[in-house]
């Protein structure tokens, strides 16, 4: 199961700032269900409020309505990528140094984290977290003196590698920053007079936002007092965004990287199809991640589309996980078949993509227990053979059923009568800008390279009850 990055959304000078963010980060909540937080500036000090869980449970109408004040915010869900599971870890990240108070958003994942934490730390830098995104605090305060912010900022960029989309609330100031790479999405809009900035335009339709255009890589915009401008941070990079926001992580009612999710799904099943035909009864996903490139494949092979699993939408992050030995429970209580549809019947199943492969390979045994008469999968992805160091769960090569198997092992593992993988060529003619994505899950090609010691964590040292204590490992 893949795990999502995080959600950033930053709003300058609305009457509602606090509560458009609310309604900003609701749009992405799929993008992290860990924790969430939101921060406004007041016009003399920046107010927060952040906790852990979903948006829905962090905030109320006493914090929307009456603590979080002020016309200018930024927001932030997350999932952790780097840094254990604590509300300490839960951003934004709010400093204060001279007369700034900052709070800073960050999706993404950097890979020269260790070192940099090191050689701050050797400087006399206390870190309060375990997230990279602390390093670029740091970063920033060590620049701070004699420049202006946006210096800083700028300088603070240069020494930091990775992935990373920012949104920064700097006393009046909002500032959203890209990667060189462009890596992860941020888009710019516009309500009435005021600015907006969210990682996915599905937040922007929520709020009635006009939606003006994706930030590009190496870009920075400062809004102030209304008023926007733009400027490079670093010389232009080889764009390489992530293709997985458009197989997997973006909602399909989006636009990310000025490509539409729903309609590349589409054309990612609608190819799939021509690679890989198959005699069978009817086309069906596993909902949701499933169900476009199911919608195209069904249209370009003829073959009929039935939503033959039922998802059950009420299951939340509060659901209590059972024994060991009901360990598929957690699974079936989220999707449940139409018997009447399965048995007898030639079953072609359209996935977005197999990442360890245990959780399908539930799902296919239950269809075999219900008299399907063969199972055949069709994947709208190539196989993941490479871990991702730029921000996806996948960070290791054993957690990869595709690393360490070839596409008839993966076929028996999971109890198929074939399975086929979307070539790296036919996901490249299912997209429009062919040349600007990061396929470095799929052919180890990264744009970045990792250093030795990415992926290594500063974790928690200190034992507190219920927190299990570790080390840098």
């Amino acid at each position: 199961m893949k795990k999502e990055y995080c959600g950033l959304f930053g709003i300058d000078r609305h009457p509602e700032a606090a509560r458009m963010t609310y309604f900003g980060l609701y749009a992405q909540q799929h993008r992290g269900q860990e924790s969430a937080g939101i921060c406004t500036w007041d016009g003399q000090r920046i107010r927060e409020q952040r906790g852990m869980g979903l948006v829905a449970d962090v905030f109320n109408e006493r914090h929307l309505g009456k603590e979080l004040k002020g016309q200018v915010a930024v927001g932030h869900i997350r999932y952790s990528t780097t840094g254990v599971s604590l509300i300490r870890n839960a951003q934004p990240f709010l400093v204060r140094h001279g007369d700034y108070r900052i709070a800073v958003a960050h999706n993404g994942n950097l890979v020269n984290t260790y070192e940099l934490r090191r050689e701050l730390e050797a400087q006399g830098s206390i870190f309060q977290t375990t997230m990279d995104t602390e390093v670029f605090v740091h970063l920033i305060a060590k620049h701070l003196n004699g420049s202006t912010l946006e210096e800083a900022i700028i300088k603070a960029c240069s020494k930091i590698k990775g992935a990373y989309s920012l949104l920064i609330l700097a006393n009046d100031k909002l500032i959203a920053i890209k990667d060189p790479n462009g890596f992860r999405p941020l888009a710019m809009g516009r309500i009435g007079e005021s600015y907006v900035f969210a990682s996915e335009t599905c937040a922007f339709d929520l709020i009635e936002a006009e939606y003006l255009r994706p930030l590009e890589p190496g870009e920075m915009v400062v809004v102030e007092n209304g008023r926007m401008r733009s400027m490079r941070i670093c010389e232009p990079q080889p764009r390489t965004s992530c293709v997985f926001e458009l197989i997997y992580f973006a909602r399909p009612d989006s636009v990310v990287f000025g490509e539409v999710v729903y309609e590349r799904r589409k054309e990612m099943g609608r190819i799939l199809a021509q690679e890989a035909p198959v005699e069978a009864d009817m086309v069906m996903p596993f909902p949701d991640s499933g169900n476009y490139a199911a919608i195209g494949y069904s249209q370009e092979s003829g073959l009929p589309l039935e939503l033959a699993m039922i998802r059950n939408h009420y299951v939340g992050r509060t659901f209590i996980q059972p024994s060991q030995d009901m360990r598929d429970f957690g699974v079936r209580v989220k999707l449940n078949p139409v018997r009447s549809m399965i048995k007898g019947k030639r079953i072609l199943i359209v996935e977005d993509s197999i990442v360890r492969g245990t959780t399908i390979r539930t799902r296919v045994k239950k269809l075999r227990e219900l008299g399907a008469r063969e199972i055949h999968m069709r994947v709208a992805c190539p196989a993941i053979r490479f871990p991702c160091y730029y921000g996806i769960d996948f960070s290791s090569k054993g957690e990869l059923i595709a690393a360490n198997n070839t596409t008839e092992e993966i076929a028996n593992f999971i109890g198929l009568d074939s399975l086929h993988y979307l070539s790296i060529e036919g996901l490249l003619k299912a997209v429009n800008n062919k040349s600007q994505y990061c396929l470095a899950c799929f052919d180890g090609n990264y744009p970045v390279p990792p250093t030795e010691t990415t992926g290594k964590d500063c974790l928690e040292d200190v034992v507190r009850p219920g927190i299990v204590g570790q080390y840098c490992k």
